[in-house]
């Protein structure tokens, strides 16, 4: 499946209580939802995430992003307990799929800085699932669907553009393929020193022009995936994968 009582400072749920504390100063005239802290720190998950997805549904509160968030976090902590595997079965998909409808509330990225740890957890569960599925051809839909949902979630976020560009291409879908390579090209111009990035995505990033650069090279275009492996050569060349990949071109 997808990827234990602790005082609040050192709790197990990806958050902090200083990043909630931080979320909060930033918007005090919004409801600052302390009682799905509460019940999320106490490890209700279930509990917390009905609590949520009634804000999600009140006309007072829906437009909030905070709550959709917490729909996302509970689905998250229920994924990797097996005492939630039967009534929750989809759990890690629904955590994807509820971070994306968070972002569109939060577009402004408001609150999305305060929540590394759980984007940085998130991602390495959905591109550990994705990778898992992306060299099955019955598996490239499930891997898609992981893959678009990250670049919803965190479209700055590079790697799973150049993830999805892979699934779509080998499904014979090449305008959206290459749709999200442009999608990539625009991440990565934007992200910086590649070195900089948080480590998760340093890791997708370089299986994903890994990956790019043996799929171009099968389809007999080594200009392409040389170019695209020239963005990763200063960061990973030290990377036992990467280099046997840059010599074999």
């Amino acid at each position: 499946m997808l990827l234990a009582n602790e005082p609040i400072m050192t709790m197990k749920p990806i958050i902090t209580a200083i990043s909630f504390l931080a979320a909060f100063s930033l918007q005090a005239q919004k409801h600052v939802y302390e009682d799905l802290l509460v019940l999320y720190v106490d490890e209700k998950y279930e509990k917390c995430m009905e609590k949520a997805l009634s804000y999600t549904e009140n006309d007072d509160t829906k437009k909030d992003a905070l709550p959709f968030l917490y729909v996302s976090m509970c689905n998250y902590e229920m994924s990797k307990l097996e005492k939630y595997a039967v009534d929750y079965p989809k759990a890690g998909r629904d955590a994807l799929k509820w971070a994306e409808k968070y972002r569109k509330k939060d577009k402004e990225k408001e609150f999305f800085g305060n929540y590394e740890d759980y984007w940085s957890s998130l991602n390495t569960m959905a591109a550990e699932t994705g990778e898992n599925l992306i060299d099955d051809p019955k598996g490239l839909s499930k891997a898609k669907a992981n893959f678009d949902a990250m670049t919803g979630y965190y479209p700055e976020n590079p790697g799973p553009w150049m993830m999805l560009a892979i699934v779509q291409y080998k499904s014979n879908l090449t305008k959206e393929g290459d749709l999200s390579m442009a999608g990539f090209d625009k991440a990565i111009a934007e992200a910086g020193d590649i070195k900089t990035l948080p480590k998760d995505q340093q890791k997708l990033l370089k299986n994903a022009l890994i990956r790019y650069a043996d799929f171009m090279v099968s389809k007999g275009d080594r200009t392409k995936a040389r170019k695209y492996a020239e963005i990763g050569k200063e960061a990973f060349m030290e990377e036992p994968d990467f280099k046997g990949m840059w010599e074999s071109l």
